[in-house]
């Protein structure tokens, strides 16, 4: 397990081995990962990452998990400037963090590439989670790809194309008549049971560390330099909440002389607890029954949510949400000027930062990354009645010629 010193409680601090658990025994706050940054700071460098694998595993001194890793390439994603968008928002220094690129086109890939790997290192065959469609997909096809058996739990009432590109890599997918909340309580109550490595269960403290990668992406593609801004989606809150950790990692470890990255969370009005308590200036989020387009983060009881408003609040960052109609014009902004198509999450990354560049919140001349997490394909049907063809007519030159000269 390379550096790591052990686990730790997020709350009382007590200290665990690294074994398969994530919850405290004395006080039921969540654990987390702890690394003996003195020995990688001897041994990690620019020049030691460029020479590792063009995947997350290049951050292999700063991850959970042995030599025998399930790793199907995922990260190394574009990070991309986007002027064309920055110049409708009146940002100047706007960049696109394009994790649509991903091997099952979702930033999914890489905290399931590191809880696939650990749970190998901890001898499990069978690995099984809850999802809202995207980390549905990606851990049957790590999965499939390592050779062992996969239960995967969805929201019966998921977008098809997330469960039809889940089934095709032959897991067994569980559709379950409820939210994802009622799934994630379900999947908690089995893993009690069977002997699986859940990705976001017990192997949850070592899954989370995945996302940390994107951070450490972001500061390499900017040539070792942090951003000012990042604007995150917010489902769980645990993306946003390992985007500043890994950040602070990189500035612990030499490889950062520091940072002031702001880190702002996006949501969907219909399912935003964490913004509501943010915007209300509480630390406590209230569950709420998710009803919103935005499926994928679409989390009623956010496991996170108190650590994204709290790193949030500590970065000086912000969180704002969307409504469904403003997150499709966001999927169509980004389409129409950056050439990338996200699915519903990242039209709510889109739409908030265009509401915090209206307000004043994401400053012009900030070097701001919007991460994208995911394709547009994974949720067409939220634009079925939004985009089609803009002239239908037969196949004559005299009919093209004469829908030109109307539209003109």
């Amino acid at each position: 397990m390379g550096a790591i010193l052990g686990l730790r409680c997020r709350e009382c601090g007590r200290e665990y081995p690294a074994e398969p658990i994530h919850v405290c025994e004395y006080c039921f706050a969540p654990l987390e990962v702890v690394y003996d940054y003195d020995e990688i700071r001897s041994v990690i460098s620019p020049k030691s990452i460029s020479e590792g694998p063009r995947s997350i595993w290049r951050y292999a001194d700063l991850l959970p998990g042995g030599e025998k890793r399930v790793d199907l390439g995922a990260g190394l994603t574009p990070l991309v400037p986007a002027p064309r968008l920055g110049a409708e928002l009146g940002l100047h220094d706007l960049w696109i963090k394009n994790d649509t690129l991903n091997p099952t086109h979702s930033f999914k890939d890489r905290v399931v590439s590191v809880a696939l790997t650990v749970a190998r290192d901890f001898g499990f065959n069978t690995v099984a989670c809850a999802s809202t469609g995207n980390l549905a997909t990606a851990v049957a096809a790590h999965a499939a790809h390592a050779g062992m058996s996969a239960y995967i739990f969805i929201p019966a009432d998921l977008e098809r194309g997330k469960i039809v590109a889940t089934a095709v890599y032959g897991p067994q997918l569980v559709a379950v008549q409820g939210t994802y909340d009622d799934v994630n309580r379900l999947c908690s109550e089995i893993a009690g049971q069977f002997e699986w490595a859940f990705v976001n269960v017990n192997i949850r403290p070592y899954y989370a560390e995945g996302s940390k990668s994107l951070a450490f992406e972001i500061a390499e593609q900017l040539g070792w330099r942090a951003p000012d801004h990042v604007i995150v989606p917010i489902a769980s809150g645990s993306l946003l909440t390992k985007i500043r950790r890994g950040l602070d990692e990189l500035v612990k470890v030499g490889l950062l002389d520091g940072h002031q990255a702001r880190i702002s969370g996006a949501q969907a009005e219909g399912c935003s607890p964490v913004a509501t308590a943010f915007k209300a200036g509480e630390d406590h989020v209230r569950p709420v029954k998710p009803n919103t387009i935005a499926k994928s983060l679409a989390i009623g009881n956010p496991a996170d949510g108190y650590y994204a408003i709290k790193a949030a609040r500590e970065s000086g960052g912000v969180m704002e949400s969307v409504t469904d109609e403003e997150i499709i014009d966001g999927i169509s902004l980004l389409a129409r000027t950056e050439g990338v198509f996200t699915e519903t999450a990242g039209g709510v990354t889109i739409a908030t930062l265009r509401k915090l560049a209206e307000r004043g919140d994401v400053k012009p001349d900030e070097r701001t990354v919007a991460l994208i997490t995911g394709d547009g394909l994974k949720t067409i049907e939220a634009l079925v009645d939004r985009a089609g063809p803009t002239m239908t007519i037969p196949p004559s030159l005299d009919a093209f010629a004469a829908q030109l000269e109307s539209k003109n």
